[in-house]
């Protein structure tokens, strides 16, 4: 059988910049808990994305959840949140008690649609209910249409949180997703399009919060001789070992951002002029870092034939997200919108982009496809 083609595993740099950075910790001994590593990947990733100030968390779920916990959400409290994504989104909410509100997506960029926001604000307005925080995911490197999502918050005064554990390096008119919320998070688990093996990022633009939010992650240690608490705490924080392969990986986002985009524009060209193949949406605003390339499709080929071709050649594919209020953990909950992100599952397939991938292993892919339309 030909050789596995994953859909999106670990890529070390071939420069070896993190052994560089995992040498020095064990030859300084700072292996657990923090060191020069973690403030230093903190400062690096701050300066990349251009905002203030950021912290190194052990994953972007607890990214997310200090973000939650920043934005001041507590038991019962309401949380607007994009519907499509992957259950590390709402998990969160849940472990603060409070309360998912699913907002549909839009078929223009995919992601949380704006008018459904707006109609959610309507509704739980007039029954004297205002969401603490709203949570914006950019899917698959996508962006949000973020200027009418953020215009919809500063009116209801509700902080802006964006899951960009997808969408590191995607720029949205210029700006870094992840940074023009309140509060942004990233994601560096082993799929993801630089990786620590498991670690997360809360990015901010208040070095205060920032300071709070390692205090929070580092068991909310008290400054004193003794171990004294005075908040709940948590084990959150980022090893330096792990740090330092971060530190490395962010010195080749940018080429595996360019070959993402080299493999997204590929199956462009070979499968966008297929009957019934539409490629996920680019707006002239977005400037994605196509973590997947993702396609939907209107004809007789099915997702399903797709993914069982691929499978039977060794070759790793997966659906879209299925949307949460579609899912029976979480199913009790609210949902607005039209039913467009149910849509987008039900047609949606995820493609192999794996940074690992040469032009024999794309022709590969799209051979196989091909034939399913002979």
């Amino acid at each position: 059988m030909d050789d596995k083609i994953y859909l999106a595993s670990p890529h070390m740099s071939d420069e070896g910049y993190e052994m560089e950075y995992i040498r020095e910790a064990f030859d300084t001994n700072w292996i657990a808990p923090l060191g020069r590593n973690v403030d230093e990947f903190e400062c690096e990733l701050a300066n990349k994305v251009g905002t203030k100030a950021a912290a190194a968390l052990s994953s972007g779920t607890a990214a997310i959840h200090m973000a939650l916990k920043a934005a001041g959400v507590r038991e019962g409290d309401l949380v607007f949140c994009s519907t499509l994504t992957f259950s590390a989104t709402v998990n969160p909410i849940l472990y603060l008690n409070a309360v998912p509100v699913f907002i549909d997506s839009d078929a223009e960029t995919w992601n949380l649609c704006s008018a459904a926001l707006e109609r959610a604000f309507e509704k739980y307005l007039k029954l004297g209910l205002k969401p603490k925080a709203v949570l914006v995911v950019h899917i698959y490197g996508l962006s949000a249409d973020l200027d009418r999502i953020s215009d919809i918050c500063r009116t209801y005064d509700v902080p802006l949180i964006e899951d960009a554990a997808e969408s590191l390096g995607t720029t949205y008119k210029g700006k870094y997703t992840g940074t023009i919320g309140d509060y942004g998070i990233y994601s560096f688990n082993g799929n993801k399009i630089i990786t620590t093996s498991g670690g997360g990022m809360f990015v901010t633009g208040d070095e205060e919060q920032a300071a709070k939010v390692r205090f929070w992650a580092t068991q909310s240690r008290d400054e004193a001789r003794h171990y004294q608490h005075s908040e709940l705490g948590y084990n959150y924080r980022l090893s330096n070992v792990l740090a330092g392969i971060g530190r490395g990986q962010l010195k080749v986002l940018d080429q595996r951002i360019r070959k993402k985009r080299e493999i997204f524009q590929y199956y462009t060209r070979e499968l966008g002029g297929l009957d019934g193949v539409e490629m996920m949406p680019i707006r002239e605003w977005n400037e994605p870092n196509c973590w997947l390339s993702c396609i939907t499709l209107h004809g007789a080929v099915r997702p399903l034939d797709i993914l069982l071709a691929l499978e039977r050649n060794n070759i790793e594919a997966r659906p879209l997200w299925k949307p949460m209020h579609m899912q029976p953990v979480f199913e009790s909950y609210d949902f607005i919108g039209e039913g467009v992100s149910e849509q987008l599952f039900l047609n949606g397939i995820c493609l192999p982009s794996d940074t690992h991938m040469d032009i024999e292993d794309l022709h590969r892919i799209v051979s196989i496809i091909n034939k399913l339309w002979e």
